[in-house]
């Protein structure tokens, strides 16, 4: 049969941009679609007050770089537009820990640390990662509290990818031997997760995704995918159709509603995307959708058991800047499961100050909103300040709580009076914390640290959410995770989709643990590994065919 393409990829993120990239170069036409718009440098927000390019509400007319999502379990931070979470992500690029790799959900398959070591090493060349420069009041403080707490020999400046040239100075393509873009070094502004002006943040634009096109890649943005279905419901392999409409569209006339076919599709929407788009073909019937996918879609779905809080002063400290650096620039652990990191926003990008309020812990038997009104009623100015955006990047270090902790919530699709969403419930695992006691400490220790470094009053804070019981993440992930079964997972070993194995998920829905620190390098990893194993265009598949015993395969 003649396909438009050989293989669509949905979403344009970290593993929607090696599929690009690795693809091409193994002889397929890939076309890329990307629900969000394209940025260039200058495209970015100056800062996040500019609602329209920073924030990502489509059907209002936003079509920005930050998506807010609400679960009853937890409010989700994710990125939009061409170059997917890298364009808002805070370039932090960590291998994670030991545990994550010997998760009981996957580690009994195959040694995963040795198998992906060498696809985490060519992600980092490709991400282009070194260890942050950046080194002010903010790592100090970060040092101090370490120290503070005990752990200082946990401390450590963040591998990121930038590119910290000389400040402000356009060069020739420092990464790829010219065959990538001109780049500027950084300028340590702090926007960041923003939307980088300067060009020095290593996006998915500067790298995968410009050598992908350069190679005949095809990205088409602005498109949102509503339906996948197999051309043969009898013959799952032998291709797909994909249909999308204009992103942010009102109503069937205006959706501007197209179909492709391609012999493979590679699901890379993030996430949340994919746990849309999968749990809406899962419930359509034979030949309209999916519905053979796992029982389990939806199972294992991570907030890498992550809390977000923050060390906030009443006034902008003088003479401390607290934005200069660029957004993570170091990390310590508080326990062996417990990880925190320093955030920072640029001046003027105080939007998220919205969602900041004082500190309350959780836990016991009193309702912890009982316990935040008794808060303010006991300290209503720190109580009022704590609700003030005015100049709050300036007067912030935000605290970023990561876990390795076995936990998960259970994301499945329900009707409500707008239409379909998404719900979650706890899932297997403990309970996915809505209160991180380590955490707390940590801010706590922070805030003290703060006060004593700048001489002004400064106090504790975490997410609004928080007050309710429902925490706050930026790295959603799982859902349609890696398995032996269809029983046990959505994906097989080498990211097929059981019972589709033309179809892949590459996106940090198959991430299958939480891992403690930023997601990013192992989307990146688990996605170099995965496309590896492709036959090149016309060649013989050499990976086992679904339900055969796992079989380590040569790249």
């Amino acid at each position: 049969m003649e396909f438009d393409h050989d293989v669509v990829v949905i979403g344009s993120g970290f593993g929607g941009s090696v599929a690009a990239l690795r693809l091409a170069e193994k002889g397929y036409r890939v076309h890329v679609y990307e629900a969000g718009r394209r940025f260039e440098d200058e495209d970015f927000a100056r800062t996040s007050w500019d609602v329209r390019r920073y924030l990502w509400a489509p059907k209002l007319g936003m079509f920005g770089v930050q998506r807010i999502h609400r679960l009853p379990d937890c409010l989700v931070l994710a990125g939009a537009g061409v170059g997917g979470g890298s364009l808002n992500y805070a370039n932090t690029l960590y291998v994670p820990p030991t545990p994550f790799f010997r998760d009981r959900q996957w580690g009994h398959i195959t040694d995963w640390q040795a198998e992906l070591a060498p696809h985490y090493a060519t992600a980092q060349r490709m991400l282009g990662v070194t260890v942050n420069p950046c080194d002010g009041p903010v790592e100090q403080l970060m040092r101090d509290t370490a120290a503070d707490l005990g752990v200082g020999d946990t401390f450590r400046k963040t591998p990121v990818g930038v590119f910290f040239g000389e400040p402000g100075k356009r060069v020739p393509d420092p990464y790829f031997g010219g065959d990538g873009p001109a780049r500027t070094g950084c300028t340590e502004c702090g926007n960041c997760m923003v939307g980088c002006r300067v060009g020095a943040k290593n996006t998915l634009v500067k790298n995968y995704l410009a050598l992908a096109e350069r190679r005949g890649v095809t990205i088409e943005p602005l498109r949102t995918v509503t339906r996948v279905r197999p051309l043969d419901p009898a013959a799952p392999e032998e291709g797909y159709a994909v249909t999308t409409v204009r992103s942010g569209s009102w109503g069937r006339r205006r959706a501007g509603e197209r179909t492709v076919t391609a012999a493979q599709v590679v699901v890379a929407a993030g996430a949340w995307g994919t746990a849309q788009l999968l749990q809406a073909m899962k419930a359509e019937p034979e030949g309209q959708g999916l519905p053979r996918l796992s029982d389990s879609l939806g199972e294992l779905t991570r907030t890498n058991s992550e809390a977000l809080g923050g060390a906030m002063t009443a006034r902008v400290p003088d003479g401390v800047d607290l934005t200069k650096g660029v957004a993570i620039t170091s990390s310590f652990h508080v326990s062996d499961t417990t990880h925190v990191e320093n955030c920072r926003y640029g001046k003027g990008s105080n939007l998220m100050g919205a969602l900041a309020v004082m500190q309350v812990d959780g836990g016991g038997g009193i309702p912890r909103w009982l316990r935040f009104a008794g808060g303010a009623a006991r300290h209503p100015l720190v109580f009022a300040r704590s609700l003030s955006t005015r100049r709050w990047s300036e007067r912030t270090v935000i605290a970023l709580v990561m876990q390795t902790s076995d936990n998960s919530i259970k994301v499945r699709r329900r009707r409500g009076l707008l239409g379909w969403h998404l719900t979650s419930s706890q899932g297997h695992g403990e309970p996915n914390p809505t209160y991180i006691p380590e955490g707390n400490v940590a801010v706590r220790a922070m805030a003290e640290r703060l006060e004593q470094s700048t001489g002004e009053r400064a106090w504790p804070g975490s997410s609004v959410g928080e007050v309710f019981d429902i925490p706050m993440t930026a790295h959603f992930l799982g859902g349609a995770v890696i398995s032996d079964s269809p029983e046990h997972g959505v994906i097989d070993p080498y990211q097929r989709v059981w019972g589709y194995p033309g179809l892949h998920v590459l996106d940090g829905s198959a991430v299958s643990a939480n891992l403690g620190v930023n997601p990013s390098l192992t989307i990146t990893a688990q996605a170099e590994r995965a496309v590896s194993l492709w036959p090149a265009l016309g060649q013989a598949d050499r990976r086992p065919a679904q339900g055969e015993a796992y079989r380590l395969v040569d790249a």
